[in-house]
């Protein structure tokens, strides 16, 4: 993996402009002291795609008895009657 290399000096001025460039460029950062590297920073992993809530019941349900018959008979219905 490529990374860049700044000096910690610069990373100081410039730190919450440099996370935002690893972030969006998915490239680490190394920062270093008189040359040496002294610290690494890469980009945190993407986060998962939660699995989608439709459709989570299917396959789960049982029908039982008629399902397209009124649950009454119309007699028993008042609004029909009168």
């Amino acid at each position: 993996m490529t990374h860049e290399t700044i000096a910690v000096s610069k990373f100081k001025a410039t730190c919450l402009s440099m996370l935002r460039k690893v972030n969006q460029t998915r490239r680490s950062l190394l920062v270093t002291r008189n040359g040496e590297p002294i610290a690494l920073i890469s980009p945190p992993p993407r986060p998962e795609k939660p699995k989608s809530w439709l459709g989570s019941f299917s396959q789960t349900g049982e029908i039982i008895g008629d399902v397209i018959s009124p649950a009454f008979c119309e007699s028993d219905w008042e609004v029909l009657g009168k």
